[in-house]
């Protein structure tokens, strides 16, 4: 009896002492290899936050590798996997995650505008599963013209380069549009849903005579940072692109927010959640810093002057 007592005791001490291993799923549209610095972010936020993988945390990783219709599948087998919090990379991860679940907790980073595409009903009260922070492209889209203007004087025509399967870029595209016509530019829509119609795209681009290329913000423009950057110096076409990985791949500038700190502190809104806070209630968070980065290293390869106002407007030179 003494020894069976002993026994349950043991037990007991256990399971008071064993931590609870919370399961977090995180959906990624763009593939392992281009994620990794934001992952590692993810991970140093948790960390922070006295999460440790293997001890009380397992993270399920999905990646669909830029092709936006497995997105769907990778959602569904997350939700199965039994996870307590759904984190999901940008507007097309949130739109499968929307469709996937209604229950789960989800966690939205870098997303455009989430109350036009209706993951929540507004920044402050979310209203229902989904709550997260929102980049800040869809406003910032109408700088994109001005910025092109300066840096290319005389510039006539700019192309923008879009993803159908983006909810978001609609909006934006529409933003751009209003912000040419203010100073008689004209505007070219391109679209590209893969690697291959990306490519095609800049054959577009130059039949159709653009002086200035704009990407907009999606996961898979992100992915082929490197193959943009590349046809567009081949093209030589000046290109604004929405974060500073593009700029450094050879794009001639961006302008956007520090998303690396954005993947950080998303994980403040899983350990909210973790410990009973529902997304419903947590407001959805914007950066309020947006950086211009220009690379005078393509503006040397492309044969454009910077002016000295753009310059001195710039936070980061690549030289």
């Amino acid at each position: 009896m003494i020894a069976l007592a002993a026994l349950s005791t043991s037990f007991s001490a256990l399971s008071q002492t064993s931590p609870h291993v919370y399961r977090i799923g995180f959906l990624v549209p763009r593939s392992s290899a281009n994620f990794a610095g934001r992952a590692e972010a993810f991970r140093a936020g948790l960390r922070e936050l006295g999460y440790v993988e293997g001890k009380n945390l397992t993270l399920e990783w999905r990646f669909a590798d830029g092709e936006y219709d497995r997105l769907p599948a990778l959602a569904n087998q997350l939700i199965q996997s039994k996870i307590d919090v759904l984190v999901v990379d940008s507007s097309p991860g949130a739109e499968a995650a929307r469709a996937a679940t209604t229950s789960i907790p989800v966690v939205m980073i870098s997303v455009a505008d989430p109350v036009a595409s209706g993951f929540v009903a507004s920044l402050s009260r979310p209203g229902g599963n989904v709550t997260g922070l929102s980049n800040v492209v869809g406003d910032a889209s109408a700088k994109y013209v001005e910025l092109l203007h300066v840096a290319v004087p005389g510039l006539k025509r700019v192309a923008v380069l879009t993803n159908p399967a983006n909810l978001t870029h609609p909006s934006m595209e529409s933003r751009v549009r209003a912000a040419a016509a203010t100073i008689g530019m004209s505007v070219s829509t391109i679209v590209a849903r893969t690697p291959a119609e990306i490519a095609a795209a800049f054959g577009t681009i130059r039949k159709e005579g653009a002086g200035a290329l704009i990407v907009l913000g999606d996961p898979l423009f992100g992915q082929q940072g490197h193959q943009i950057g590349d046809l567009a110096l081949k093209s030589r076409l000046p290109t604004l692109l929405t974060n500073r990985s593009l700029a450094e791949a050879g794009g001639l500038m961006s302008y956007g927010q520090d998303l690396s700190e954005h993947y950080r502190r998303a994980a403040t809104y899983v350990d909210k959640i973790l410990k009973g806070a529902k997304p419903r209630d947590l407001p959805v968070e914007q950066s309020t810093k947006i950086e211009l980065v220009i690379n005078l290293r393509t503006a040397k390869a492309l044969g454009i002057t910077i002016p000295q106002s753009l310059l001195l407007r710039a936070d980061e030179i690549i030289r």
